[in-house]
């Protein structure tokens, strides 16, 4: 869910009029007769069970489904008879996995689209460079790696920078997180956010998730068979107000994850953090913490990423403090939501996690009990309005 405020809006506004999709051999159409209106720099998500034409609506979009019927706008183009390779071109499009081409070298799968529009060899490179570092890998390091040397994580945001490569107004993604563990799931959601708040793209996303819908939708599209939509509106609204019994039963007991995803880390307050750097004198750290009233201070690296937050007693251990990579630090963006930041907590067995801002860099901590006070707010709020979902939901919290 993107933040309005200070965004430039790139991308294009989409519609679907009088779109259907029948498939030959079938008695019922995939998608029956479906309008719609996606604003240009939104993210737009679908859900719905299957068999609900979510997928299927998606890519009609860029029409590696044809539809039967109806137009599809982008901007102001009629693209429904427009040459479909020279369309999809126009549009980026990222699937489970990544879909990376698997012998081909990082900057040469980034590099694919922009190749066949006839860009020349540096315009390609600095872009890939460009792109590489917005999803959060060092060009230096990655550059030359295959899809096989890299973690799923990684070659996701390779996937999500090959989609981004021509600079396209309009970004297909279909199930993208689908694929990979739970902790790097929240990470590819968040680096999302900070991406699109720094693109302003219009982005689609398939899922069948609902809390991933309602964190990073700005509108949310439920979707029943046949492609009918049951509501499409934002997250709160369709968490207060359910348009049809289908849209209450599909939302169910999930609704009090869904409702602590429309609160932020952003929105709390964080806890001040002592910063040291590799290097430095252990001494002078140490008296820097105990002079603030901490137990603990974090060492980042030169653009602030953190690296460890060691105690003051293992800070004291070494007369210079150390360059120790703690590979389970527990992070958080600024658009985690409370229930991501708390699960971060809890897989990383910690009472809190270090708030970092778009690209990494080390801006405060939240503790765990931060966060389950404002828990505990919302759940009596909830019950006090006679939320039904909220408290239902926060049984099975319990």
């Amino acid at each position: 869910m993107t933040d309005s405020a200070a965004r430039t809006v790139t991308g294009a506004s989409i519609r679907l009029d009088g779109v259907v999709k029948h498939y030959r051999g079938q008695d019922k159409p995939a998608v029956k007769k479906l309008d719609l209106d996606i604003t240009a720099g939104d993210i737009v998500a679908f859900v719905g069970p299957s068999g609900c034409g979510k997928t299927t609506t998606l890519k009609m979009i860029n029409r590696l489904i044809e539809p039967t019927e109806g137009r599809i706008l982008i901007g102001e183009r009629d693209v429904t008879g427009e040459n479909p390779d020279t369309l999809r071109q126009s549009v980026g499009y990222v699937i489970q996995s990544g879909g990376l081409f698997p012998h081909w070298s990082v900057a040469r799968n980034v590099g694919a689209i922009p190749r066949v529009l006839g860009w020349d060899t540096k315009r390609i490179a600095e872009r890939t460079d460009y792109l590489l570092d917005l999803v959060g890998l060092d060009p230096a390091v990655f550059r030359d790696r295959l899809p096989k040397d890299m973690s799923g994580g990684q070659q996701q945001r390779v996937g999500v920078a090959r989609a981004l490569a021509a600079d396209p107004p309009v970004l297909l993604m279909d199930e993208p997180f689908g694929a990979v563990d739970p902790i790097t799931r929240l990470r590819l959601q968040d680096e999302l956010i900070a991406i699109q708040h720094e693109l302003g793209k219009t982005i689609v996303i398939v899922t069948h998730d609902f809390e991933e819908a309602t964190k990073l939708g700005d509108k949310v599209l439920v979707l029943s068979e046949g492609g009918h939509v049951e509501q499409y509106a934002t997250p709160a609204e369709i968490l207060a107000d359910p348009a049809t019994p289908f849209v209450s039963e599909f939302v169910g007991s999930g609704a009090t994850l869904a409702h602590l995803t429309l609160s932020r880390v952003k929105d709390v307050e964080h806890d001040a953090v002592v910063i040291a750097r590799v290097g430095d004198s252990s001494d002078e750290v140490i008296g820097r913490a105990m002079a603030a009233g901490a137990t603990w201070v974090v060492v980042v690296d030169d653009d602030g990423r953190g690296l460890s937050w060691p105690s003051l007693d293992e800070v004291a251990t070494k007369p210079r403090v150390s360059d120790y990579v703690d590979a389970r630090l527990p992070t958080v963006a600024p658009s985690s939501t409370l229930n991501d930041a708390l699960d971060t907590m809890l897989a990383a067995s910690q009472g809190g996690v270090l708030v970092t801002d778009g690209r990494g860099a080390v801006t405060g901590a939240l503790t765990i009990a931060t966060v389950m006070a404002v828990i505990r707010d919302q759940l009596s709020d909830a019950r006090a309005d006679g939320s039904t979902y909220v408290a239902h939901a926060a049984g099975e919290q319990a």
